[in-house]
């Protein structure tokens, strides 16, 4: 059961591109309408789980509205350079090496900080699953030469910006995914509030939600004033239809922080197999939304997904090895 918690967030994931292009609206309206509807879920979560199960003292804990007000600033950090990012080199070439980044910065975080890979053969592995997964995010990525050509003209300055706006969106999405760990991991957050119930550190985890999500809602409006520049898209009707991509997002989140939490699986594995959502973006991509690819591209998929698939089935597995 831990092992399909851990997978869950991939689906949930991947279908919030998905559903979002359905939806209609601008890029930025549907990361705005997702913190809309990250807010609600995180809300009603603390109402109708966190309250009952956990108690009032996680609900009303200083320290546990920090870690989670940082967490969705951060990730609205990294929503922003992804977007910019976007712009300045396009989506093809942005969402691989952002998807590419996380996988490895996450890996390597919770192995190097957080201490998951504590023998060589954990750390061998780690590195070969988190390539196999980082490579296969590429091939389902790969243009046809002619599409190929039009990225070489991209100019060198604009290029290297855009490196430069994917280097800070993989900090923000890092530093949001690892940060609830790491406060408990320097003693900011004690054993105790973080372990609760029985070890799982659920109590801790489902509390963060509610804080994190404002702090998302936070940032995805300084996002909207500051970077897009388009304050109107505040209150339009497509920014509260992408209200029905947060509550999906949403779900996924707090499923991949439970897996964080969990000793049963962690942080490496958690956040690995939350980016098999790649392959669920690019086939829902295909056969929902309908969009072309040449027999080449679909080849690459086919191998991508293999790969990715291979790479996560050997993170999962990094335990027993």
């Amino acid at each position: 059961m831990d092992m399909v918690i851990a997978l869950l967030p991939a689906l949930f994931f991947g279908a919030t591109g998905i559903i979002t292009t359905l939806l209609g609206g601008k890029a930025v309206q549907g990361t705005l309408g997702m913190t809309y509807g990250a807010v609600i879920f995180g809300l009603g979560l603390m109402l109708i789980y966190v309250v009952p199960n956990a108690g009032w003292d996680y609900v009303l804990n200083p320290r546990i509205w920090v870690v989670g007000l940082f967490s969705g600033l951060f990730w609205a950090v990294g929503s922003a350079g992804q977007f910019t990012a976007m712009k300045q080199i396009g989506v093809t070439l942005a969402i691989p090496l952002s998807t590419a980044g996380q996988i490895v910065t996450n890996a390597l975080m919770a192995a190097l900080v957080l201490g998951e890979w504590n023998t060589g053969r954990m750390w061998l592995f780690g590195l070969i699953s988190v390539a196999l997964v980082c490579v296969g995010a590429l091939c389902t990525s790969v243009q046809d030469k002619s599409e190929e050509q039009g990225v070489q003209q991209v100019p060198k300055s604009q290029f290297t910006a855009g490196l430069i706006s994917v280097a800070i969106s993989t900090l923000g999405f890092m530093l949001y995914f690892v940060f609830p760990n790491l406060l408990s991991k320097i003693g900011y957050i004690s054993d105790d509030v973080h372990d609760a119930p029985n070890g799982t550190g659920v109590h801790y985890m489902t509390a963060v939600i509610a804080p994190q999500s404002i702090g998302m809602l936070a940032g995805a409006l300084l996002i909207v004033l500051f970077v897009a520049k388009e304050p109107s898209l505040i209150v339009e009707k497509h920014t509260f239809l992408n209200m029905i991509t947060g509550v999906v997002w949403a779900i996924g989140n707090v499923l991949i922080f439970i897996s964080c939490a969990n000793p049963n699986i962690g942080q490496a594995v958690a956040t690995t197999f939350s980016q098999l959502n790649v392959i669920v973006a690019v086939l829902g991509g295909i056969l929902i939304l309908h969009e072309k690819r040449t027999r080449r591209q679909l080849w690459f998929i086919a191998l991508g997904t293999l790969l990715i698939a291979a790479g996560a089935v050997l993170m999962g597995n990094l335990g027993v090895l």
